[in-house]
């Protein structure tokens, strides 16, 4: 008998395992010890006796409603150390190991605030994981997952579907890290909301991710959404995508019936990496559906990925804008299967379809003025808000945060901070509220200038611009950050300097307060890889950036 609907993942799991325990759940293309990659997969049986196990582990040493953070590298043990905690009825945390370049201070802020009652890791990671937590004068119980390999059970428990199932620290691109409270109820509504909007056909359908298993989007995508329906995910390392960003389309070849989803960065990094020889064996008529998300979705970018890929059998109608973040699990709303994906010119701006403002299983969108709290006519721009079973509890520790619960329709919103606009019913994104520029009383979006910025001049790195604003004599001044290519060779920073400012003045009608041209890789990131403007503006502020020669 199939489980109820919205019974929590754990129940979902031992249902598949004994209605197709031989069919594969999870495959982990590993390329770390083979370039072409060696493919490791665990059949439904296998992962739900291994998740057991886990399970069985931490039962021992923590306590309900304790943390378990996950400090684990990327691949099947990861994902059976989250499902393992989740089925403890403890509170898992995905986050990522020490070694992790440039987010070191980060992970030891977020282990600060989670306060873990365990660790858990594999035995590869161990070492670097017992000293990052030795270098914190914290002593968590620490399990190496992939060493747990005797069948082991225990009594099972029983979890309540609004108990907190984990925490999803934000990516911190505008503030610092908030864990976000997740349940057992949104995840499970969010992975049947998804499955709507994606089309997605058990028996036919492969989720297919590179992202990272401590981001929302790649958490989800691998390690739940697949779980309610019996659906199998395969999945690889982040690093293996930035190394050889085709073996993406190569995933997409190779399993029939991809649903696959990226920032927008990745579509611009596979047309600007992938050269034409490694195409040739591409069957890109195979997938289903590849959504554009987590960034504010270009067209141009997903113009330029169209047709860079259209020889190799993609469908414009594949290519998908989509909505989403944290607060709501990950999935707000995505653009419709089958349908070429819509472009409209507003104010100006060729804009993306994210979807629709009513969609399945309860999740709704509004646009309301914040300054009144009322909805906003179609085609005015405001903050985005959001209500359904997907939203979140609230955040971690700070039960006064004013995002959540805002009264709308005799319902409780989430203020999301995202600008956009309705237009027909249909969302477009324009922005974040705390990343709007204003000049002289003009509104300018950060995403805009970069991508001017980076069209400027072939010196600038593409997708490592950042803009914000500073204050100056009379108000605001924008400022660009913008780190040099590794590949320029011969460039004079003042013909650069001059060829941005000129580019921003014409398409913009501003004059930047200041340029500053970088080394790589010295505009910071966030865990997932989306340009901090926060942080770079603080960098720029502090004097800390390092100037390119």
């Amino acid at each position: 008998m199939s489980p109820d609907r919205m019974s929590p993942l754990s129940t979902h799991l031992a249902h598949w395992a004994g209605s197709t325990p031989d069919r594969p759940a999870l495959t982990f293309l590993d390329y770390a010890s083979n370039p072409d990659g060696v493919a490791r997969s665990l059949s439904w049986a296998q992962l739900d006796e291994r998740v057991s196990t886990v399970a069985a582990r931490l039962r021992r040493t923590v306590r309900r409603g304790e943390r378990v953070a996950l400090l684990a590298p990327p691949g099947l043990d990861y994902v059976v150390g989250f499902l393992g905690a989740l089925r403890a009825g403890v509170i898992a945390v995905p986050l990522f190991t020490p070694d992790l370049p440039g987010h070191e201070d980060r992970l030891a802020g977020v282990v600060a605030d989670c306060e873990p009652a365990c660790v858990v890791t594999t035995s590869a990671a161990s070492a670097g994981v017992r000293e990052f937590l030795a270098a914190l004068d914290i002593a968590p119980d620490v399990v190496d997952v992939d060493l747990l390999r005797e069948p082991e059970t225990g009594e099972p428990v029983e979890v309540d579907l609004d108990e907190v199932a984990y925490l999803q620290y934000t990516s911190g691109s505008t503030r610092e890290p908030s864990g976000v409270m997740i349940s057992h109820r949104n995840v499970v509504a969010n992975s049947h909301q998804g499955f709507e909007l994606y089309g997605v056909e058990p028996g036919r359908t492969t989720l297919i991710s590179w992202l990272p298993l401590y981001h929302d989007m790649g958490l989800v995508l691998t390690a739940c959404g697949g779980i309610v329906h019996g659906v199998s995910a395969v999945f690889t390392d982040p690093v293996a995508f930035l190394l050889r960003p085709v073996r993406w389309l190569e995933m997409l070849s190779r399993y029939p019936g991809g649903v696959t989803a990226a920032p927008n960065f990745a579509f611009d990094y596979c047309v600007s990496r992938i050269t034409p020889s490694e195409c040739a064996g591409l069957r890109l008529e195979n997938a289903d559906l590849v959504i554009n998300a987590a960034e504010p979705v270009s067209a141009e970018t997903l113009d330029r990925f169209a047709a860079a890929f259209a020889p190799y059998g993609l469908r414009p109608d594949v290519l998908s804008g989509a909505y989403g973040l944290a607060e709501a699990t990950v999935l707000v709303t995505c653009w419709s299967y089958g349908e070429p994906y819509r472009v409209r010119t507003l104010a100006g701006r060729r804009m993306v379809a994210c979807g629709y403002a009513d969609n399945p299983e309860g999740a709704r969108v509004a646009v309301v003025d914040p300054a009144s709290n009322a909805r906003c006519p179609d085609g005015q721009v405001g903050e985005i808000w959001v209500t359904g079973p997907n939203v979140a509890l609230g955040y971690w520790k700070r039960p006064d945060a004013d995002a959540f619960g805002a009264p709308l329709d005799d319902l409780p919103w989430l203020r999301t901070g995202d600008l956009g606009v309705l237009v027909d019913g249909e969302l477009y994104v324009t922005g974040r509220i705390k990343d709007l520029i204003i000049v002289d009383g003009r509104n300018h979006y950060p995403q805009d200038v970069e991508a001017t910025v980076e069209d400027a001049d072939p010196v600038v790195g593409r997708h490592r611009v950042a803009a914000f604003a500073v204050p100056v004599a009379g108000g605001e001044g924008m400022v660009v950050v913008a780190e040099v290519s590794r590949r320029a060779r011969t460039w004079t920073s003042s013909s650069v300097v001059s060829a941005i400012r000129s580019a921003v003045s014409s398409r913009h009608g501003v004059s930047l307060h200041d340029v500053v041209l970088v080394v790589p890789n010295d505009v910071p990131r966030t865990s997932s890889g989306k340009v901090a403007r926060s942080a770079t503006r603080q960098r720029y502020l502090d004097g800390a950036l390092v100037a390119a020669r």
